[in-house]
């Protein structure tokens, strides 16, 4: 196996051979070995890069839509509000029997409107208690005006999205009116129920969406405001937020039937299956990638045949098998594929774990920022590089290196000596 070792590698370019007579090296062949190489390794990194960000692109997102929402949420749907929160601590304390939940705190959500000046938005409305929330979300560390212990019992203030703030263009001691979709009927017409409340913070989650649409107010003033439109229960926070549809089931078996159980999974199921579905689709358009370049392989090893007929036919009459021969191409191949899966890896990992530098700099090169968040919900390129990727990667590029050596390596073993060298 050692000279067919040397000869296949220094076909593929990675050994020195002596020049022919004439002058004439194998400059040609290993041109041509090089670009096939070059096209996996580009193949290779693009399908890390790509993936790599669209891994970070979905953690980035569901880390800071957890760091607002809860794991697992216990609904209870149009009740009175007020009940609820007088037993939601039994409710808590049924859930909290499972050692995975490691934080609870009440809430009531409605749908509303808010008005400011001649301004109307929509948004989503959550009644929160500031001394248990610290428990299952993060808001507290995210407000970038005024203290989410601001809102007390009564007080009828609110805290606004940052984008949300911008929009009514609001600040802290501004007031507001919120409009509730619970109303009363009159002679007049049908009259909302109006409160004014002032604000008293701003938070940013950094996900555009969360920061346009959710306004926060204490658990009290919500339950008063939506009465019994809307729902209002228990959130949970829990220890591993992949296991949220499990620990989910385990509780919804210790709670009341009346008491609906909800993961973050399943609220957010169509977001995640399109990220999902989407990955799947770019790692096939982007494998077409390295199956074009192990096609420029196989074409590669073809013209390598052509160009070494005399060195096989010369083999041959030392007393070379065809097997001999055609393991010389397969090496040949393989060095190709492999060395190419390698340096594709090398490099897609460095531009990956990277990225956070590469893509600022090439921004303000360019003058223009790729990310628009009222587009992407996020304003920074994230990656996260993941070894199954990787993995499945490296090994689909070698699998199809191998498979274009087989038929250049056939055909080299069929040549016939006589014919070559009758006609060299």
């Amino acid at each position: 196996m050692a000279y067919e070792f040397w000869i296949g590698a220094r076909y593929a370019g990675l050994a020195r051979g002596r020049k022919r007579r004439g002058g004439r090296s194998d400059r040609f062949v290993s041109f041509i070995a090089g670009s096939s190489m070059a096209g996996i390794a580009l193949g290779v990194a693009a399908l890390i890069v790509v993936l790599s960000v669209m891994n970070g692109f979905q953690k980035q997102v569901r880390d800071r839509m957890l760091s607002v929402l809860p794991h697992i949420e216990l609904i209870v749907r149009n009740a009175d509000h007020q009940q609820v929160l007088d037993h939601w601590k039994t409710l808590a304390q049924k859930a909290q029997i499972n050692p995975a939940v490691i934080g609870s705190a009440p809430y009531v959500a409605g749908q509303g409107m808010l008005v400011r000046s001649n301004q109307l938005t929509g948004v989503q409305v959550r009644g929160i208690d500031p001394e248990q929330e610290s428990r299952v979300s993060e808001l507290a560390q995210q407000m970038v005006m005024g203290r989410l212990e601001n809102l007390k019992p009564g007080s009828f203030g609110i805290v606004l999205g940052e984008q949300l703030a911008g929009m009514l263009r609001v600040s802290t001691g501004d007031t507001i009116m919120v409009m509730a979709p619970q109303g009363s009927i009159s002679p007049a017409g049908f009259s909302p129920r109006m409160r004014q409340f002032t604000v008293t913070g701003v938070f940013s989650s950094g996900y555009y969406e969360y920061d346009a649409t959710l306004a926060f107010v204490n658990v009290d003033d919500a339950a008063r405001v939506f009465r019994d439109v809307g729902n209002s229960g228990v959130r949970l926070r829990i220890k591993d937020m992949q296991k949220a549809p499990q620990v989910a089931r385990e509780i919804a078996n210790v709670v009341p039937s009346y008491v609906f159980v909800s993961d973050w999974t399943e609220n957010n199921r169509t977001w995640f299956a399109a990220v999902q579905t989407e990955k799947r689709m770019m790692f096939l358009i982007l494998a077409l990638i390295v199956a074009v370049a192990a096609f420029n392989l196989l074409s590669s090893l073809v013209m390598a045949v052509k160009d070494k007929q005399s060195d096989i036919a010369i083999l041959r009459t030392l007393g070379a098998t065809p097997r001999e021969i055609a393991r010389i191409f397969l090496v040949q191949g393989a060095l190709i594929g492999v060395v190419g899966t390698l340096l594709g890896v090398g490099l897609g990992m460095l531009i990956a774990y990277n990225i956070d530098v590469i893509v600022p700099f090439i921004e303000n090169l360019m003058g223009r920022k790729f990310l628009p968040q009222q587009i992407y919900f996020i304003s920074e390129l994230p990656s996260d590089p993941q070894l199954d990727d990787i993995t499945v990667i490296a090994v689909v590029s070698l699998l199809l290196s191998f498979l274009a050596t087989l038929y250049p390596s056939w055909r080299a073993s069929k040549l016939q000596p006589a014919q070559v060298l009758r006609h060299d």
